[in-house]
Formats: structure tokens, C-alpha cells, sequence
């Protein structure tokens, strides 16, 4: 109960005056997001400002103050219930630049052990064609790759078919399939990792294989033009999907995390949505450049142009999952 009301006034004024002022740099600027410090004394100046209206309402001679007080507690939680409507709406744009490269970084630790799996199938890959040439009839999952390296080169360079109406639904197949093995990849954390890891190993395999294989016929220059324009973002966005295979298999497994599996699977279910989320999109690009970049080879398009395009490729992709989206972070 107030005894002094002149005083409590003259104590609480500055209070009121503090959380106009935020509310009109809001009005001006419907856009304006408070950093996490404001946030915070923003909702602090509401509550303070609610509790002095519920005691000022039993003075009636200061109804005049009464319903400033109730104009601004209004203005304030109305605020409030915008920016938390504004929040929950779905911008794709703001999703993909901002939280699907801050959900990379947050989790980056499983995407080197991603890494670092594919590579070790790729040596092991590698190691087995340049040991047993015959070991790719075993390794190799397409029929093409079976044909002699330079054999396929030969005859991809004298093709030529280049009907655009093949190449759609050739893309749509490439997007549809390596979107399908990314979503299994990261299904299979649900086996405390082991069969994400063993994806991750295989795909490696074939992908060391392969280039061990045209390496030795002295292929090199036609591989890289054929593998790099997509290759620079389909195996990266391969990789992502086995780094959130990884971080399922670490709520699986807890980490001395004394939280219930279903409280750890709730955590980190946003994060999981969010990354293959990105896989997918990244893999729809790579399905356009396999089907109407990639296919073509000397003399239509030069060697180094498409392994510049690729090359090009891999240092934005990694510049945008490294960076985008840091400011906010900062300012957090």
C-alpha cells in the first residue's frame, strides 16, 4: 500500500519515462530489434509500470495519472504480443542466411567428425582401386563408373546430345536422391550414430574409388571439370546431413547430460529441422548444376572454367557457412 504518494510519484516517474521512450523507438521503427540487454530492461520497465497502476488505481484523485498509466502498460504488453507474433512467422529468406549457417557453426564440432569419416572411406576407397583395380566392380554402385576412364572420357567429349528436355528430369532425379540418402543419413543418428557413420564411410569409399580410378588413367583434368561444379556443394550438404546424423547421436547417447532422452531429443529437434533443411535446399542447386553445368564437357565447355565455377562454389559455400548471419550473434 502506497503512504506517500507524491513520493512514489516522484520515485517511479523516471521508470515511466525510460519505458515511453522505448515504446515510442518502437512505434517509429516497426522493424527495431532490441539487443538482448534491452530486451530484458524493456520487459523489466512493463512489469515495474503494471504493479505501480495496480497500486496508483486506489488513489481516485490521480485518475488523470491512472490512465497514463494504463495507455502505457497497454502500449507495452501490445508491443509485446507483436514482436512475439513477429517472431514466430516464418521468413525463408531470414532462415536460410541467418539461422541455417548459426546452426552450422553451433554445432561445427560434428561436421569436421563428418569430414574426417568421408575422408577416412576415401582413403580406403582409393587404396583399394590403386591396389585391385578390380575392386571397383565391387565399390562402384553405377555402371558408368565401370567403363575404362578414358574410354568414358572419349566418348562423353565426342557426345553430342544436349536436349534440355533429358536434362529436368535428370535434375529432379539427382535433387529427389541425394535429398532421400541426406534425410537417412541423419535418420540413422537414431542408432546412436553407428549407421550415419557407416553412410558417411561408404559414400567416401565410392568417392575415393572414383577419384583414384581416373587419377591413374590420367583423367585428372576431366574429372575435376566433371566432379567440382557439383561436387562442391553436394558433398559438403552430404556432410551436413551426417554432422546432424552426429548431433542426433549425441542426444541418443547424452554426454553425461543428466536431462531424460525425450528432453534432449526436444532440445535439439529445431537444429535438426533446421540443417537438413539447408541440406535440401543446397542440394537443389546442386541438382540444377550436375544436370546443365556438369554433363557438359570439352570442347562445348572448357575444363577450367567449370573447375573455376566449382572452386568459386566451394569458397562461397564456405564463406557464407562460416559468416552469414554473425552480426546478430555479436550483438547477442
Amino acid at each position: 500500500m502506497i503512504i506517500d504518494v507524491q513520493r512514489f510519484i516522484a520515485k517511479e516517474e523516471s521508470y515511466w519515462k525510460e519505458l515511453d521512450e522505448l515504446v515510442e523507438a518502437l512505434d517509429r521503427d516497426s522493424g527495431k530489434a532490441f539487443d538482448l540487454h534491452r530486451l530484458k530492461r524493456f520487459h523489466y520497465l512493463a512489469e515495474r509500470a503494471s504493479a505501480d497502476l495496480v497500486q496508483i488505481r486506489e488513489f481516485v484523485t490521480h485518475a488523470e495519472l491512472t490512465l497514463y498509466l494504463e495507455s502505457l502498460v497497454s502500449r507495452a504488453f501490445c508491443e509485446i504480443q507483436d514482436r512475439r507474433a513477429h517472431s514466430m512467422r516464418f521468413h525463408p529468406l531470414r532462415w536460410f542466411f541467418k539461422s541455417f549457417p548459426r546452426t552450422f557453426r553451433r554445432h561445427y564440432r560434428g561436421f569436421v567428425l563428418s569430414l574426417a569419416i568421408t575422408v577416412v572411406g576415401g582413403l580406403f576407397g582409393a587404396g583399394a582401386v590403386a591396389l585391385d583395380p578390380q575392386a571397383k566392380e565391387v565399390i562402384m554402385p553405377w555402371s558408368h563408373l565401370m567403363l575404362d576412364p578414358s574410354d568414358r572420357v572419349a566418348k562423353e567429349e565426342e557426345s553430342t546430345d544436349f536436349r534440355l528436355d533429358s536434362k529436368a528430369p535428370f535434375s529432379t532425379y539427382l535433387m529427389t536422391h541425394n535429398t532421400k540418402v541426406s534425410i537417412l543419413i541423419l535418420a540413422l543418428g537414431i542408432t546412436w550414430g553407428v549407421g550415419s557413420v557407416m553412410l558417411l564411410f561408404y559414400n567416401g569409399v565410392i568417392l575415393g574409388a572414383v577419384i583414384a580410378d581416373y587419377m591413374l588413367a590420367g583423367e585428372g583434368m576431366f574429372l575435376s571439370g566433371w566432379l567440382l561444379p557439383h561436387g562442391s556443394v553436394e558433398l559438403p550438404a552430404i556432410m551436413i546431413a551426417g554432422q546432424a546424423g552426429l548431433v542426433l547421436a549425441g542426444a541418443m547417447i547424452g554426454w553425461n547430460n543428466r536431462q531424460t532422452l525425450r528432453m534432449r531429443l526436444r532440445a535439439i529437434l529445431p537444429d535438426l529441422v533446421t540443417l537438413i533443411g539447408g541440406v535440401a535446399c543446397l542440394l537443389v542447386w546442386a541438382g540444377l548444376v550436375e544436370s546443365y553445368f556438369s554433363q557438359d564437357h570439352e570442347p562445348v565447355l572448357p575444363y577450367i572454367l567449370k573447375i573455376s565455377v566449382g572452386l568459386v562454389e566451394l569458397i562461397l559455400l564456405f564463406g557464407f557457412l562460416g559468416y552469414a548471419g554473425r552480426k546478430k550473434e555479436v550483438d547477442d
